[in-house]
């Protein structure tokens, strides 16, 4: 098991966009592209699987469940000054669910994938 690599699955609706979107905006570095089914993209530890519904993530649950994305679920990319990574990803395109909110912890504000899978972008206070 190799613990130094950490995956996470998102479903996204079109694998090819959700991979560039990753790249262009947040910096991922391709990994194996196997479209329109499932893309890899990492950034450090992090490798996000991007499933499509060709993918065999995506195949209905024995209930008749669709996997989906756009959940609250999250993972998050430390920034070192929010406004302006909120500022260069707005003026790309990048949608947010919200405005900056602040908490003893730090800032955070939630942005949206192409397929409205959310990625925290976090700015810790300084005891962080």
């Amino acid at each position: 098991m190799n613990d130094t690599v950490v995956n996470v699955r998102y479903m996204v609706g079109d694998v090819q966009a959700a991979a560039d979107w990753y790249v262009d905006n947040l910096g991922f570095n391709r990994l194996p592209n196997a479209s329109p089914a499932f893309a890899a993209v990492e950034r450090g530890p992090l490798r996000l699987l991007l499933s499509g519904k060709a993918s065999s993530a995506g195949r209905p649950m024995p209930d008749g469940r669709q996997p989906e994305a756009g959940g609250w679920n999250r993972f998050q990319c430390i920034v070192e000054d929010l406004p302006a990574e909120v500022e260069r990803l707005r003026a790309r395109g990048v949608r947010f669910r919200n405005a900056i909110v602040t908490g003893p912890g730090g800032s955070q504000i939630l942005a949206e994938d192409p397929s409205g899978n959310v990625v925290e972008l976090f700015q810790p206070a300084g005891w962080f």
